[in-house]
Parts: structure tokens; sequence; C-alpha cells
């Protein structure tokens, strides 16, 4: 069914969530929905099934699974009933992602969020890449998002001339994540059309890239402190709005930015073991992920631990 947000993907602060499992790596699906219910309380979008969330590590059915659990959590709070749901769709084949983004759109997703697949890289030309999503978006019920991800796609990284070429033909793709880290090509594409929006794949530079028109930010920090990475872009948002910024506003907005950026690179330096060990110790639920990745040594996680207190502590404060 269509995203009840139309084509306009709301602006703001994202969490991609993790997946959880039990010690036999199945579903976890009620850690999963305390934290859908933890993460959207605080005002934070949600993005399943994206990298952080073991998509490729999942079946069809599970992958549903934990979209319906997600909606379910969303649709039974009349508080949240307003917080955008992204799911994750990519497969290796343009015709698998399609058959997941349908699933998705009819299991209640708002919008779809699609990698580059990457296992041919080398055969992934230009046109093919154009291709791709010309052929998604034309398919999907839903608005997409172009995720941008060299990481996770074996290297392959859209510059903001082929996004625009793809932006132009596609009037279905209604956005992008940057996790990429390319604040310049950010800044080059979020004028393309009036109904396309830019999000970092980090809050590190969410400050600088509302600047010049981001529409917020889908970062792994949102699911360990989502009260901390709301306010940074609430109050940026507010000072952005005003006729001028005080240099006591600014100097403020610099401190919160600066401390979710020491922050969010521990997150990120964390990959996916790292922040479940830290859900695990603050919430009581994270564990492990799926094999073949290990869980975190117990020792690091601790020292992982010592370094969000900073953000832990200003959490706990709000």
């Amino acid at each position: 069914m269509p995203s009840k947000f139309g084509q306009f993907v709301p602006r703001g602060v994202y969490a991609p969530l993790y997946t959880y499992f039990h010690d036999d790596e199945t579903l976890d699906i009620e850690a999963h929905k305390r934290h859908v219910q933890f993460v959207a309380s605080a005002g934070v979008g949600i993005v399943a099934l994206g990298s952080s969330g073991e998509a490729s590590h999942l079946t069809r059915d599970e992958r549903n699974e934990i979209i319906a659990a997600t909606r379910q959590v969303l649709d039974a709070d009349a508080a949240l009933v307003s917080i955008p749901l992204i799911v994750g769709t990519s497969a290796g084949s343009t015709r698998e992602t399609i058959d997941f983004t349908k699933d998705a759109a009819r299991l209640g997703a708002d919008f779809a969020m699609v990698i580059t697949p990457g296992y041919f890289a080398g055969l992934m030309s230009r046109d093919a890449i154009k291709q791709f999503y010309l052929d998604v978006a034309a398919a999907s019920p839903i608005p997409i998002l172009v995720y941008n991800y060299p990481g996770a796609s074996s290297g392959i990284d859209i510059d903001s001339t082929l996004m625009s070429e793809i932006v132009a033909a596609a009037p279905n793709v209604a956005g992008t994540k940057l996790t990429c880290g390319a604040v310049g090509k950010l800044s080059r594409i979020t004028a393309l059309r009036d109904d396309f929006a830019v999000f970092g794949g980090f809050i590190d530079f969410l400050l600088p890239s509302l600047t010049v028109g981001a529409a917020g930010c889908i970062t792994g920090l949102a699911n360990t402190v989502p009260k901390t990475c709301v306010k940074l872009y609430r109050d940026a948002q507010a000072a952005l709005s005003a006729d001028s910024i005080s240099s006591s506003t600014f100097a403020s907005l610099q401190k919160q930015q600066l401390v979710c950026s020491r922050a969010d690179w521990v997150i990120i330096k964390g990959g996916i073991n790292g922040p479940k060990f830290a859900l695990d110790r603050l919430n009581g639920y994270g564990g492990k992920p799926r094999r073949p990745l290990l869980p975190m040594d117990p020792a690091a996680g601790e020292k992982m631990l010592e370094s969000l207190e900073e953000v832990l502590a200003v959490e706990r404060a709000l």
C-alpha cells in the first residue's frame, strides 16, 4: 500500500535497528519489539533490515517477521503511529529486490531502502547501477531511498553525477542515505528535487549537513542514546530557523555535536557486535550477532562502554 507520508521522507533522526537472536540463532522478536518501542518513544524514526540489522543473514520469512513485528509496535501505540518506517529490501538481483520491496510495502513499510548489489561489482557499470534503481523504483509500491554504502557493496560508490541522473529519471526515488561520509557529495545533491531527502549515514556531521539542506541522519548511535541524538537535531533545526544565532547557542550546538561525534566513532568502530554488547548491558537485550560474526570480547566491550560514558551521562539527564 502507498506510504501515508506520500513521496516525502520525514526529516529527522533515524536508527538503523539491530536484529536480535536467541542463543540458538532464532529471531528474538520480543527483544526487537522492546527496542522499537525504546527508540521510537524518543522520536526516532525506524530503519529495519539495513546493514546493522544483518539483513543479509536473514531468510525472506525472517525479514517479513521483523517488518510485521515493527509495524505492530508502531500501530499499537497512538504516540508512535506517526513514526516513519523505512525497511531495507536489498538483494543480489533486481528481481529479488523487487520481491522484497513488495513484501515490505504489503507489511506496512512507508519507504524502502535499497543498496547497490555488489556481488558482481566489477560488472556493475554506471548504466547497470542506474538501470537497477530505475527498475526497482518503477516496480515499488512505495518510495525508495538509494542506500550508498561502499563498505557493504564491494566498493561501489554512487557519485553526485550518477545520483542526479537516477533522481531525475525516477520520481519514486524519494531520498538517499549516504554512508560514504562524503559531505561534499551531500551538499551537492540536497537541492536535486524539493521532495528528495538526503540523510547522512552518521551523526558525526549532522550539524554541518543541516546547514546545507540535509534532511537529518540515519545513525547507529540513536540505538543507544536516542534522546541525545534527537535533541541535537531539534536544537540545530530551531537555531537554523531563527533569524540569527547567538554565540551561546552556537557554542551549545558545537558542544552537543562534539559529544555525539566522539560517541559515534566508538559505535562505528564497534561494528555490530559492539553496540549489541552495549545494549545488552544497558537495556537487558542485545545478545550475539548471527554467525559467522562473533560476539564482542567482554573486556573490549567494557572498554567501549567506558568510552561511551560521556554521551550516556547526557542521555540520562534528558
